[in-house]
């Protein structure tokens, strides 16, 4: 009797014990919800095939208790374009994820979507879905995307479709002796150090007012937009006579960069017409060892190194552009030098500059000179510099006799230098002291006056 009285008792402790702790188990995680920094993460427009950045946000326990999440799950599963990262996990579904009181974990999204055969914008929808004592939480997610055509490390000839946008990975060649015409509304981006390559070959940009080609980085998000250096730029090597007319070219590091010019032309290597060129990396335009470029209604500004830089030589005939610092450079708009130092062997290689001609032309930005020249002088080396009628921003104010008609040093009075936007009032000296030349409109198709002003924009 005694002996079952202890074994009744022990037993009924032994069951107090295990009922009790199972209480306090249950009672020692939090029986409410999960609250979020964010109930929907939305990227911008991102390529077909392209990952977008990453984005994330934060799972609070904003309670004194720890919290059990019994499940997270990504909706769309293994099929979907979105990937999540929790608390450092990689995968589409988790269990059993605990956060302690007061605490939080981040969450990490990226995505990438696949090609849909549709030429225009769509949206891609998922949710991530937070199971927590028995109730079921969602935060969405949402990308634009679009499909493009792309380009990888590919030759290229004859007309690009302007129906979707242009990517380029690496390189879009255009190869010896061949031609690619890009129309009007054509967009391109340019993957990371990509760069569009001319070899001895010929590119035409027909860009029309209204309706530019378009170059600049393949991220859309919004942080990227006045971002420099996303990608390298248009490359001409030893190329054939080619154009460029109504193009913008932005973000990049060099926009133009020309090498050489190729034997065969009669013409310059590159006529660009109407085209802007802003927030380069280093360069606006690069002409190297020869090349020959002659530019019309063109505004090149806040480049980071230069807006126009000759160097070893080459021919440059600028007639009503705008060569603006104003960005972070600490370097002069223009620099102009016909040789080159070669340290790695010791040498210096010296060239011709034929045609050096500024007309109608703005060379000012925040630095007390925006022009430098360095040249060296020496048999069968030809220097032929014709400034006239231009605006240019020096300390030194020079008397050679190839300046004609300079106005120096006076505030060009632009409407609002932040937004880009160069237009002045009549009040600017820009106003009626150009000369009349063969360009017989501005940048956006305006007829020019009698005399005409300087620049790239005609005040009417």
């Amino acid at each position: 009797m005694r002996f079952f009285f202890l074994f009744t008792l022990l037993t009924c402790f032994t069951g107090l014990y295990f009922i009790t702790t199972s209480c306090n188990k249950k009672n020692f995680l939090s029986t409410k919800n999960l609250t979020f920094s964010a109930d929907t993460v939305v990227f911008d427009t991102v390529f077909t095939s392209i990952g977008s950045t990453t984005k994330s946000f934060k799972i609070y326990n904003p309670e004194s208790k720890s919290v059990q999440i019994d499940e997270i799950e990504l909706m769309g599963g293994e099929n979907s374009p979105f990937r999540i990262n929790v608390d450092g996990l990689i995968g589409d579904n988790f269990s059993n994820i605990r956060i302690e009181g007061n605490d939080s974990l981040f969450v990490f999204v990226e995505v990438t979507l696949s090609t849909n055969g549709q030429n225009l914008p769509l949206i891609v929808e998922d949710s991530i879905r937070f199971q927590t004592n028995g109730k079921d939480q969602f935060v969405k997610l949402a990308v634009w995307g679009q499909d493009a055509y792309f380009h990888y490390k590919d030759l290229n000839e004859g007309i690009w479709p302007n129906d979707k946008p242009h990517v380029i990975y690496g390189y879009a060649a255009v190869d010896s002796s061949k031609s690619l015409t890009i129309q009007a509304g054509t967009q391109v981006y340019l993957h990371k150090n990509a760069l569009l390559y001319v070899y001895k070959s010929t590119l035409n940009i027909q860009g029309t007012q209204g309706n530019e080609v378009v170059f600049q980085g393949d991220r859309l998000e919004l942080e990227y937009q006045d971002v420099s250096g996303q990608y390298y730029g248009i490359y001409f090597h030893e190329a054939k006579s080619s154009t460029i007319d109504y193009a913008l070219i932005k973000n990049g590091i060099s926009g133009v960069h020309l090498y050489s010019d190729n034997p065969e032309n009669s013409d310059y290597t590159l006529t660009m017409t109407n085209t802007i060129i802003q927030n380069e990396a280093r360069y606006g335009i690069f002409i190297y060892s020869g090349a020959r470029v002659k530019a019309e209604n063109c505004m090149i500004a806040k480049n980071g190194t230069h807006a126009l830089l000759v160097l070893e030589g080459g021919d440059f005939n600028f007639n009503h552009c705008n060569l603006l610092g104003y960005g972070a450079s600490q370097n002069p708009a223009v620099g102009i030098s016909n040789f080159y130092v070669n340290y790695s062997i010791g040498s210096t290689i010296v060239s011709s500059i034929n045609e050096g001609k500024f007309q109608n032309c703005i060379i000012t930005g925040n630095l007390e000179t925006e022009i430098a020249i360095d040249t060296i002088q020496m048999a069968g080396v030809n220097l032929n510099f014709d400034f006239s009628h231009n605006l240019i921003k020096s300390e030194e104010i020079y008397n050679d006799v190839f300046y004609q008609n300079t106005i120096w040093n006076i505030n060009p009075l632009f409407t609002d230098i932040a937004t880009n936007d160069f237009t002045f009032s009549t009040n600017s000296e820009l106003n009626s002291n150009g000369i009349v030349s063969t360009v017989v409109t501005d940048i956006f198709g305006n007829p020019r006056n009698n005399p005409p002003d300087i620049g790239a924009i005609e005040v009417n």
